[in-house]
């Protein structure tokens, strides 16, 4: 045991392998099988005798955690140019390294392997990534590379092969085409390798955005149908109104062509995944030619986008780790996602995708939930959710409101919010989060990609040079809070021109959580319930949690009917005229038992209200900065 945990330190601190990088690696990477579900690679590194040490990425960028999808890859086989095959053996403490002892004679060591594309259509890319007509591959899923190496340093010369009748999308360049379905892919770094993943399918589209602008922005789609692709002029110039705006936002880009690469299938797990140069955004297969959910999904790209500036050129320190065995620190998620989520929405309002109602009704369901409905508040901390994020992306489900799960992305969103509204009133609209976006993220102009990296201090500097002020205070009461309320309350009643309100009508978004099924009662009774029946989560110190109904119990009856959402709607509704409870029959494991609840203060819903003695600076901010065209 002694041993291998030495062993293990010793290839996270980087001790030099035989690797000898005399000439690149090559990847061929074949998805003619992807339908089956199953990707073949072959890969052939120059080497020398002795003992190599060969790690598959473990630690991958954008999903903070060691998501690595090794129990996928199969059919490990390693082989010299000499035709002998080499014995390996994992590591007993890093399971994604591998031992192995190149022969005398060999200069090369190909190795080939499978990845088995078969997970469930939930999580990010490690799970369902196929179909009968598309593929999207990730490239660290498929390769090996030598233990301690930067990714910087190592190279691969990548080629694909895709199906007959097939195209495919990816910020790799072109060098040439060997066969009818074969692209040979230019010479790259493991970095911009992993940072460039490859979307195709035998129904795709190409669509060229903002052709005004350089460097070229392509919206590369693929779906399980021609009529998946159906994505309307308007839509279009939504996008291309969202390229111009995070030029006139940042000031720079940092990419030499960047490519939305939009997966529109519900056999994919659906999610959006930032890279330099393009992003993974995976949704369901009506997203672009059904306008009430393109507008339900309208974050996505622009999120995505915008972490090209804040998360890939600007990187946390402890995320710019240069390998994909060393561990990342999440402690500065709440600027890398959490700006992102603010900078992500803005644009998608300014980009037209959103109207100003729509962000506003998304603003106050952020809002009244972590103000008024995440009672976890008062024992973890905004800070925790960061630096806990790889424990945190797998919780949720039962108890999620006390549990708390990565809320950095919103609650971060409020907190940026809150400093925008900040600077601009303290410089009486003079400055704003536009000129800490384009110094912050824009530092060094225009570049190819390239990782910049900040620490907390770097971000507190970076406030000051636009608004001196107690930054560093400022933020870490944010960050460090434990109240049940949010701390960004006070700062966003006084300085939208908003406050939070609670009606009786529910606000944009939550007719369209209840369109799927389900019925927020947060606000009144203290759960959230489905079209089953089923309770999905219950507020700790609330009306239910108090009546002892918790997640996972089944409403079977609302007022001696058989339960349905409209009607447990319609009885919040009526109670509030009466003075009877409302009751329920409620099931847990087989179980039944009756519940009144004594509620009579009818529906809640989170809003939104203007404040005529306060400037409408939410307005301001949503306007879009550049003419329209």
């Amino acid at each position: 045991m002694r041993r291998s945990l030495y062993f293990a330190a010793a290839i996270l601190c980087g001790v030099p392998s035989l690797f000898a990088q005399s000439a690149p690696i090559a990847l061929s990477v074949d998805l003619t099988d992807a339908p089956r579900r199953i990707l073949y690679a072959t890969e052939t590194l120059p080497v020398k005798p002795g003992e190599l040490t060969l790690v598959y990425p473990k630690w991958i960028p954008g999903e903070h955690s060691p998501s690595g999808p090794i129990d996928q890859s199969t059919g490990l086989v390693m082989t010299t140019d000499t035709g002998l095959r080499v014995k390996w053996e994992r590591d007993d403490v890093n399971m994604f390294a591998y031992h192995l002892t190149v022969p005398a004679g060999a200069t090369s060591l190909t190795v080939k392997m499978e990845f088995l594309a078969t997970a469930a259509a939930q999580g990010f890319s490690a799970g369902a990534s196929t179909s009968a007509n598309l593929a999207l591959l990730s490239w660290n899923s498929v390769l090996l590379y030598p233990a301690g190496a930067k990714a910087a340093d190592v190279q691969f010369v990548p080629t694909l092969r895709i199906p007959a009748e097939w195209k495919f999308g990816t910020a790799l360049e072109m060098s040439a085409k060997p066969e009818p379905n074969v692209t040979l892919f230019k010479t790259v770094s493991l970095e911009q390798l992993i940072d460039s993943p490859v979307l195709a399918g035998r129904w795709f589209r190409e669509i060229r955005l903002a052709p005004d602008t350089t460097p070229q922005h392509i919206l590369d789609l693929a779906g399980d149908g021609p009529e998946d692709l159906a994505l309307s002029e308007e839509h279009i110039q939504e996008f291309t109104r969202l390229v111009h705006e995070t030029g006139a936002l940042y000031k720079s880009r940092h990419y030499g062509e960047y490519h939305f690469l939009v997966t529109l299938s519900d056999q994919v797990a659906h999610f959006g995944l930032e890279h330099h140069q393009s992003s993974d955004d995976r949704v369901a297969h009506q997203t672009f030619s059904d306008d009430s959910q393109f507008v339900a999904n309208g974050l996505l790209l622009p999120h995505e986008f915008t972490h090209s500036w804040n998360g890939k050129y600007r990187r946390p320190a402890g995320l710019a780790t240069g390998d994909y065995d060393s561990p990342m620190k999440g402690d500065l998620l709440w600027v890398y996602e959490g700006l992102t989520e603010y900078l992500g929405d803005v644009l998608t309002s300014r980009s037209g995708i959103w109207s100003p109602e729509v962000y506003r009704d998304r603003l106050a369901t952020v809002y009244g939930y972590l103000n008024d409905a995440r009672q976890g508040r008062t024992w973890r901390d905004l800070q925790d959710t960061a630096t806990a994020a790889q424990l945190l992306y797998s919780a949720g489900g039962a108890y999620d409101a006390w549990r708390r799960n990565v809320d950095y992305y919103d609650e971060g969103e409020l907190l940026w919010l809150e400093v925008d509204l900040t600077i601009r009133e303290k410089t009486n609209g003079a400055r704003s989060l536009n000129d800490f976006a384009a110094a912050f993220e824009g530092v060094g102009g225009n570049t190819g990609p390239k990782v910049v990296p900040y620490t907390f201090d770097d971000v507190v500097k970076g406030l000051n040079a636009v608004c001196p002020n107690d930054w560093a205070g400022f933020l870490r009461v944010r960050l460090d809070s434990n109240d049940l309320h949010v701390p960004e309350q006070k700062g966003l009643d006084a300085l939208s021109g908003y406050k939070l309100v609670y009606t009786d009508q529910p606000n944009y978004w939550s007719q369209l959580l209840e369109s799927s099924g389900y019925l927020d009662a947060r606000y009144s009774l203290g759960l959230m319930v489905g079209s089953t029946g089923s309770i999905g989560d219950v507020l700790f110190d609330s009306l239910a949690f108090k009546a002892g109904l918790a997640p996972g119990f089944q409403i079977v009856a609302v007022n001696g009917r058989a339960f349905s959402t409209g009607l447990l709607r319609a009885a919040i509704q009526e109670a509030k005229t009466t003075q009877k409870p409302i009751e329920l029959i409620v099931e847990n494991t087989g179980y039944y038992k009756v519940v009144r609840l004594e509620y009579h203060d009818g529906e809640r819903y989170p809003s939104l209200e203007r404040v005529d003695a306060v400037p409408d600076r939410l307005s301001e901010i949503l306007k879009p900065m550049t003419p329209a065209k």
